[in-house]
């Protein structure tokens, strides 16, 4: 049994992690332990992950306490680099954690500056500009703001960093030490083939990615959106009029942007940041691409009041994003000549609001798939997921007439009992469910060959369709299973559809 992690009293008490339980007893009798939960606290660093969402859409994780957050293009957002860390460091330490936070322009570095440099922030500490440059946090303001007289951070050097920052294994470090070599500048003057020669490339690589030679990007928890607009406040909010008028605003704003792409959406993401730092997320699909405010804050109305458990706002909501992650080019729209909408139109509407209502996987339509093989040729999908079209393996069909597939399939096919004039001709006569029926006319035959990548169980076997009329004008899609002779002595007759 090993200790895990401290807090500030016990590391002041010369207890740390990695010591033996029973060490740290006889040092401290009275030692409080509580059994690790290494699963709680992956899952704690999701949802610590989930509320850093309200800053940047680009968080990633760095297990199994830290986190990555890009924030190109949002400094802005937030009154620079400064008054953003500010807000993060004041959003955490609300949230009761200790932190070591800092910023530098590759993510290794900015690691590195965190875990092995600077002064913690911990609960009852104010948080401010003045506060982060006091406690050595790593803020390195870019080259137009050095110039700032009060709000200039004393950046921290990363040559002065101990080669623990490179995080190689324990003998690796202790190689690194006994040659002298004890700070990330001892090793930065140094030739590289050499250092790569002796201690290995992968600490040569993690140096150049440290002090920015080379970039490598973060891979974020969730793919950043095509689009993402934000609404945040003074105060909390939590009043549903409040939520309503801001989500109408908000969606108007995407439908600018994305009027001036040509675009639609398909995908909307609504984020509901409380103050406490739960997230609440709600997601909505169309089946057709759209821009209109008054659509997406009625389909969110519906899914909400379809939500189990009701929304909480709990002490308000202070920062509202609304995000769009699937757009597909969208031209205007024209209305008929009696100015109501298009029949195609109001049924993607309908269509829209039951997959909300009911769910997405609920109200499914057809799509066709990539193989000749009748019965998987087709399958069924949500109306709001969008699909590749493919060639329609019956052809192009011109204006009344009958189609050369039929709509329903048998599943699976039903064996009869077939009259040729010859072994491999066409049908004449066939029994099915214990009813004759005298073929009058056919077409076919249609031969379709197996699929040769799945040849199993019979799966092999030519097939060759016929279109055949009985009597009674009853139209029916037969197939012969296998080539007569040749892959079988007596093919067996099947019944694969009816022509409605």
């Amino acid at each position: 049994m090993r200790i895990m992690a401290v807090d500030e009293i016990a590391e002041a008490l010369a207890i740390g992690p990695g010591m033996a339980l029973a060490d740290a007893r006889a040092r401290l009798p009275d030692l409080q332990t509580t059994p690790y939960d290494a699963a709680g606290d992956a899952r704690w660093l999701e949802e610590v992950a989930d509320s850093c969402d309200r800053f940047t859409p680009s968080v990633a994780l760095d297990p199994p306490d830290g986190l990555i957050l890009d924030i190109t293009g949002c400094a802005h957002l937030w009154g620079g680099e400064a008054g953003l860390m500010s807000a993060l460091a004041a959003h955490l330490v609300q949230l009761g954690l200790t932190l070591r936070l800092a910023l530098a322009e590759t993510p290794d570095k900015a690691r590195a500056l965190a875990r092995h440099g600077g002064e913690m922030l911990r609960v009852g500490r104010k948080i401010s500009p003045r506060t982060l440059n006091e406690a050595g946090l790593g803020y390195q303001p870019q080259p137009e703001q050095a110039a700032a007289p009060s709000t200039r951070a004393t950046p921290l050097d990363v040559l002065d960093l101990s080669v623990d920052a490179l995080g190689l294994a324990e003998d690796k470090i202790t190689a690194l030490r006994r040659a002298g070599l004890r700070t990330l500048g001892d090793l930065a003057m140094r030739p590289r083939a050499p250092l790569a020669a002796r201690f290995g490339q992968e600490a040569v690589a993690r140096l150049a990615r440290i002090l920015g030679e080379e970039d490598a990007r973060i891979t974020p928890r969730r793919v950043p959106p095509d689009i993402s607009v934000t609404q945040r406040f003074a105060e909390p909010v939590g009043h549903s009029d409040i939520l309503r008028v801001t989500l109408h605003g908000l969606a108007g704003e995407a439908a600018q942007q994305l009027a001036q792409r040509g675009q639609g959406a398909r995908a909307f993401l609504l984020m509901l940041f409380r103050s406490d730092g739960h997230v609440q997320r709600l997601a909505i699909a169309t089946g057709q691409a759209t821009r209109d405010p008054d659509l997406v804050l009625r389909l969110f109305q519906e899914r909400i009041e379809t939500l189990a458990d009701p929304l909480d706002p709990g002490f308000g909501y202070d920062l509202i994003r609304l995000d769009i992650s699937e757009t597909e080019a969208l031209g205007a729209d024209q209305l008929g000549l009696t100015g109501k909408d298009s029949p195609a139109r109001a049924v993607g509407l309908l269509t829209d609001r039951l997959s909300v209502r009911l769910g997405a996987e609920r109200v499914r339509r057809f799509a066709a798939a990539d193989s000749h093989i009748p019965e998987c040729a087709g399958f069924t999908v949500p109306v709001a997921r969008p699909v590749l079209p493919l060639a329609d393996p019956s052809g192009t069909l011109e204006a009344g007439e009958p189609p050369l597939r039929p709509v329903h399939l048998m599943d699976p096919p039903q064996i009869v009992q077939v009259i040729a004039e010859v072994p491999d001709g066409p049908p004449r006569r066939f029994r099915w469910r214990r009813q004759v029926h005298d073929i009058t006319a056919y077409e076919g035959p249609e031969r379709l060959s197996a699929e040769w990548w799945k040849r199993r169980d019979g799966a092999g076997l030519t097939r060759d369709y016929y279109r055949v009329e009985d009597s009674e004008g009853r139209r029916f899609w037969l197939f012969r299973h296998g080539l007569y002779g040749r892959e079988k002595d007596k093919p067996d007759w099947y019944l694969h559809g009816l022509f409605g």
